[in-house]
């Protein structure tokens, strides 16, 4: 076994990374703070940063994750993860389908199932991709590229500008807001390509609510997209404040289940929720409200206070869900943040998903430059955001208060930095958290197109309308089976 050790430098962020060992341990005697990671022979070349309870690639995310980073395991997730390919089944909106959503309403309500939230942001308008970190950190100026064929390639199908993905009218750009009229532009301009129109909410709401004889309540919200941690912690703050604003208006309690379906980065925002939710206190947890308590003064985003100091008893005494239970299911989340499970009911994790492997790792995805630039453009392996928007890629927040806070954030939630960081974690090719349930569904969104709009590189298929049925078949399936 043998020991990479990450050292936090003097600068916010900073980080040597020393092979060996022993001179790791030289360098942190002078600076003080030194981040552990391990690799076993399977590991190779493992990112995968040793936490206190489990060892790289062997055990299950602890509880009381305490915002540690995922180890990115590439181990066979074993009874996990299923596999699942889309087949043909009535649309949403016909009468069988209807029937059949209907049936699966009665499931969910048998189960405690009283909330549904659809969690979604906008491709169109961001930098889904996080090229803008990258690029800030120099990207190809300063010859990471170097022997790495097809790198530059790869970079300029990511970039804004260049990846084909078409800026929203009057380039409407982050923070969005959770509006009628956001939502009704985006639906608009990307209909249901990654966004949960209002077509899509008013027909699950019709058709799973079909003969209850208390009605799910569905309720469609858009998060910022501000792709950086920042962002994403204002998000899970804000989150919160929408859950307990659920639990009170509809009376939940014990044996209620709000269920989340989460597009995109939206879970990794409900990944630091599982953080803030977990049973047990903790320094980092009190130290992510105060930066943000901090921050929102310094913006005068006075909302942002109120729901902190509203959620923030509510979580050291374990009373924010007033005894129910939150569940989630993200869509094509980066693996990134680790989750804790004290705090949640159910997790699952579905990906768009087609084995290019052949080495047998089938749940794996493929990361080989340059075959990666020729496949991504018709989607050719499934969803290229989830795999590419791993740690050391984000949006840069637009102002110095706004940066600092986020670099302060990043020292609590992500331990890797550098361009080639986030290479190397890209180049682990997981699909699946640690922690969660998984899903690799073959969406068959790629039909040869090489027109963005019709896959955005296999991000989009989740939210399509005609996916609904399947979608909420195989999450009832795998989370609330019949006994």
């Amino acid at each position: 076994m043998r020991e990479r050790c990450l050292v936090k430098g003097a600068s916010l962020g900073e980080e040597a990374v020393l092979a060996d060992s022993g001179r790791a341990g030289e360098v942190a005697a002078r600076i003080g703070r030194v981040r552990k990671v391990t690799f076993s022979a399977s590991c190779q070349s493992s990112v995968a940063v040793r936490h206190l309870h489990r060892v790289c690639n062997n055990s299950p995310m602890p509880i009381e994750n305490n915002f540690q980073h995922d180890e990115m395991s590439r181990k066979n997730p074993g009874e996990r993860i299923t596999v699942r390919e889309v087949t043909p089944t009535a649309p949403s909106e016909s009468s069988s389908g209807q029937d059949a959503m209907a049936a699966l309403g009665k499931r969910l309500s048998h189960t405690g199932v009283r909330v549904i939230v659809l969690l979604h942001g906008s491709i169109m308008g961001t930098d889904v991709f996080g090229v803008q970190r990258l690029d800030e950190l120099g990207g190809l100026k300063r010859g990471y590229s170097r022997g790495v064929a097809g790198l530059d390639a790869l970079l300029a199908l990511m970039r804004e500008g260049s990846n084909g993905i078409s800026p929203l009218p009057g380039r409407v750009k982050p923070p969005l807001a959770n509006d009628d009229a956001t939502k009704r532009l985006l639906d608009e301009q990307i209909g249901d390509a990654g966004n949960f129109t209002h077509t899509y909410l008013e027909l699950m709401t019709q058709s799973l609510n079909r003969g209850l004889d208390r009605p799910i309540h569905c309720v469609r919200e858009l998060w910022s997209c501000e792709y950086h941690h920042l962002g994403r912690a204002m998000a899970a703050v804000s989150m919160l404040g929408r859950v307990r604003d659920w639990t009170e208006t509809h009376k939940l309690s014990q044996g209620d289940r709000i269920l989340v379906q989460a597009h995109g980065q939206a879970g990794l925002a409900l990944a630091l929720v599982s953080n803030l939710l977990c049973v047990a206190s903790s320094s980092s947890q009190t130290r992510l409200l105060d930066l943000l308590s901090v921050f929102a003064s310094q913006v005068n985003r006075p909302d942002v206070t109120s729901t902190i100091q509203r959620v923030a008893p509510l979580l050291s005494n374990g009373t924010l869900l007033n005894g129910a239970t939150l569940d989630v299911v993200t869509f094509g989340m980066p693996v990134r943040y680790g989750w804790d499970p004290s705090g949640l009911g159910k997790l699952l994790h579905i990906v768009n998903h087609r084995n290019l492997r052949t080495d047998g790792k089938t749940w794996l995805s493929k990361m080989e430059l340059p075959q990666i630039t020729m496949e991504m453009p018709i989607a050719w392996g499934g969803d290229y955001v989830q795999e590419l928007a791993v740690a050391g890629s984000d949006a840069v927040p637009t102002t110095e208060v706004a940066k600092t806070a986020n670099r302060a954030i990043w020292e609590l939630v992500e331990p890797f930095d550098g361009f080639e960081g986030w290479l190397e974690c890209a180049r682990r090719a997981v699909r699946i958290p640690s922690e969660g349930l998984g899903i690799l569904v073959d969406y068959k969104d790629s039909t040869g197109s090489t027109n963005v709009r019709d896959h955005y590189y296999g991000h989009a298929a989740y939210t399509r309308l005609n996916m609904m049925l399947f979608n909420t078949t195989e999450i009832v399936q795998a989370l609330y089976p019949v006994p």
